[in-house]
């Protein structure tokens, strides 16, 4: 059986109209969140997003596959080796 891991996730939106469809995505990924942290750079016309997630890796990957095919978003993971 697989183990549980913990993960950073990091988002950045380039498009603030896919913004809430962002956080659509998150909203169903609720019950591995630990915590969330976002930062508009209005001056750039972005945000960045960093979210502590604890779940199982293809967990995580499904949610940061599912993060990376929304346009205007490029996400990535650092995930725990225990």
């Amino acid at each position: 059986m697989e183990e549980k891991r913990i993960a950073v996730v990091a988002i950045v939106v380039d498009n603030p109209e896919v913004s809430s469809e962002v956080n659509n995505v998150l909203h169903d990924y609720n019950e591995i969140i630990i915590g969330r942290m976002g930062i508009p750079y209005r001056e750039r016309g972005i945000s960045v997003i960093s979210v502590a997630v604890d779940s199982l890796p293809d967990k995580i990957s499904s949610l940061t596959g599912r993060l990376g095919r929304i346009s205007g978003v490029s996400v990535k993971a650092a995930i725990s080796k225990k």
